[in-house]
């Protein structure tokens, strides 16, 4: 047998280790890919010192209207954030989680001035998520109308979600969290762990999916839902994507279909606070699962799709903010599927909104400190 010498070791140990760093960096097809979109942008401060800012609004005039949870709601005016707080909202119940959540602007707002809010109510036996709308006139907000009023109302202070959009026909989406009891999300005799569905003055569309059906609630689009603090349609495909807080880990990303069930909390990716088992499921038969699924969780909260042409490599990617991950995240997409994520602004704060602005430029709201930012791209 031939003898093997002290350099040929070397070599042969040399060629192994090169031959596994190859095999550890080819792409796996089970994991996503990393398409290399770096992108330079720098951040911009717009306005400091807001109070739990949650959500915001474009104007046609260039204000932007920001809410913050306590109850108020600010204009940013000609590069200032004017101190005056808006009259003219009613009380909210800032309790915990709950407060002024987010405003959204009719998309006839030039011909019929609606401005839609939404806010946790008070009632009997603590509060709810409801959403109303009104007309800013001379800083003011007048002929306030509640259109939606979620029930049951309840004393539990987390998951009042929310969020609201309206889609190409007009009809209005909002949210509303399992409000801390799990079993809600399944139970269709609440609004609570839902995505609901309205006309823009709050009726009912008879073409809902539990119209007609005993016991439930006929404003219901979907449910199995815990919290959904992130919503967005996708203008090309009518997609509309939603993301929610799981508990200890399972965070998710989903595409909200008619009448679907999301599984919370009989399939989950997470777990109790406390570390104990909630499902041995994941997955469930007649249940939709996630499109993207975050353990640990990142808390995500805001949800935007890209289509500026200012930031040509995030072209219909999702950006979500993400609160406990204190970053925004870059979510790549290809169709439905999910290709790459990338986060942006690691520990710059607690991410509560972002959102494309009428300029094409990215705009977030940030608590913790609370600030208005900016994005923009660097030439």
């Amino acid at each position: 047998m031939k003898k093997i010498n002290r350099t040929n070791k070397i070599q042969i140990l040399l060629s192994i280790v090169f031959l596994g760093i190859i095999i550890s960096c080819m792409p796996s097809d089970k994991e996503p890919k990393n398409n290399g979109d770096n992108f330079g942008f720098k951040v911009e401060t717009l306005a400091s010192g807001l109070e739990s800012p949650w959500g915001l609004e474009f104007l046609p005039d260039g204000r932007i209207l920001i809410v913050e949870k306590p109850g108020r709601l600010r204009i940013w005016e000609n590069g200032v954030l004017i101190p005056e707080a808006i009259g003219g909202l009613p009380a909210v119940w800032p309790h915990g989680q709950g407060g002024l959540l987010d405003v959204k602007m009719h998309p006839d707002y030039l011909q019929n001035g609606w401005l839609y809010f939404a806010y946790s109510s008070p009632g009997p036996g603590g509060g709810n998520t409801a959403i109303g709308r009104g007309k800013l006139e001379d800083k003011r907000i007048t002929n306030f109308e509640v259109i939606f009023q979620g029930q049951p109302y309840s004393s539990g202070a987390v998951h009042f979600g929310t969020r609201i959009v309206f889609d190409a026909q007009n009809y209005l989406y909002t949210t509303i969290g399992d409000r801390g009891e799990m079993p809600n999300a399944q139970n269709l005799g609440n609004h609570n762990g839902k995505v609901l569905r309205l006309f823009d003055d709050g009726r009912v569309p008879q073409d809902n999916p539990f119209v007609g059906v005993e016991g439930a609630m006929p404003e219901i689009w979907s449910y199995g839902h815990r919290n959904i603090q992130g919503m967005v349609f996708n203008r090309a495909s009518g997609d509309l994507w939603t993301h929610e807080h799981g508990p200890k880990g399972g965070d998710e990303i989903n595409i909200v279909i008619k009448g679907a069930n999301y599984g919370w909390p009989l399939a989950t990716f997470g777990v109790n606070y406390s570390g104990t088992i909630i499902s041995n499921n994941t997955s469930l038969p007649g249940m939709r699962d996630p499109v993207l699924q975050w353990t640990p969780s990142i808390a995500p909260c805001g949800l935007e799709m890209i289509t500026s042409d200012k930031f040509p490599n995030w072209k219909g990617n999702l950006l979500v903010g993400a609160l406990a991950g204190q970053h925004i995240q870059r979510v790549v997409l290809d169709g439905q599927v999910v290709v790459h994520t990338e986060k942006l602004l690691q520990d710059f704060a607690r991410f509560r909104a972002v959102k494309q602005g009428p300029d094409n430029l990215i705009y977030a709201l940030t608590e913790s400190p609370g600030l208005f930012i900016r994005l923009v791209p660097e030439k």
